[in-house]
């Protein structure tokens, strides 16, 4: 029997469940003036720029928080070291509106910390109102998203050769020193990869807004959501789709390019 007959049962699969309702989102999209009508929007434009900056705006500080926590679990020993190791793995399989559910037990408005406060203070209402803005956003996805820039660092962490760090400290480099000229161009290849995935996820983030409840913040994501499911407007919500496809796949190829160079 070919080998291509052996093709076609997935193929099939694929095309059913995948390419056509995808098919059908894309035709929908081609409506009359449906692409006029979203493009020449405030509230398009809007959305379009403030899933952009958080998405950058949270890969940048996962990339950060992501490198130094690492490296304290990598380099710095501790009691439970490992344990935190193995922790980052599971906490990749949490959903995300785990973590913002915690963060509203924590921060929101009757959460902990205001509770707390006006313990305290006998105040009427705390402080921290800052979960329902996109700060809160931006917090709660760097919480959820630092991890998978941690895992391909520890990674590459556990393989780099402890003889060149004792080389720089024998010949009287500072830790600073060391972790810039010798640790950091080594973890290059896994913070490209790790903000890579990063940036791909953060911009299809929908239930971090979701659960957050911050009703001034619409991303691509709450968009689709807003025009197909509250307006019934479903040629708007199958464009604004289409156009976060097609960001999301030319970043997923960029993510995959550059893990394919450093071998990830």
């Amino acid at each position: 029997m070919p080998t291509t007959v052996w093709l076609l049962p997935p193929v099939a699969v694929l095309a059913l469940v995948f390419m056509y309702p995808l098919a059908l989102v894309v035709q929908e999209s081609l409506s009359p003036g449906a692409y006029s009508d979203v493009f020449g929007s405030q509230a398009f434009r809007d959305a379009l720029a403030t899933t952009v900056w958080l998405a950058v705006g949270a890969t940048v500080g996962c990339l950060v928080l992501g490198f130094v926590l690492a490296l304290i679990i990598a380099f710095v020993p501790f009691p439970g070291g490992k344990a935190v190791a193995k922790f980052i793995d599971v906490f990749l399989s949490f959903p995300s509106f785990l973590i913002t559910l915690a963060l509203l037990f924590v921060y929101g408005t009757v959460g902990m910390a205001n509770g707390l406060w006006t313990d305290v203070t006998g105040a009427a209402e705390g402080p921290f109102h800052f979960l329902t803005t996109p700060w809160g956003v931006l917090l709660a996805e760097i919480t959820y998203f630092t991890p998978f820039v941690m895992r391909p660092l520890l990674a590459a962490f556990s393989q780099l050769d402890t003889a060149q760090l004792e080389v720089a400290s024998s010949l009287g480099a500072r830790p600073a020193r060391i972790v810039r000229r010798v640790i950091l161009p080594e973890a290059l290849p896994a913070l490209a990869s790790g903000g890579s995935l990063v940036l791909v996820m953060c911009l299809n983030e929908f239930g971090i807004v979701l659960f957050t409840g911050a009703k001034g913040v619409t991303t691509l994501p709450m968009l689709v959501y807003g025009k197909a499911i509250l307006e019934s407007d479903y040629p708007a919500a199958c464009v604004v789709a289409v156009v976060n496809i097609a960001i999301s796949v030319g970043l997923y190829s960029l993510y995959r390019m550059v893990s394919r160079r450093v071998g990830a």
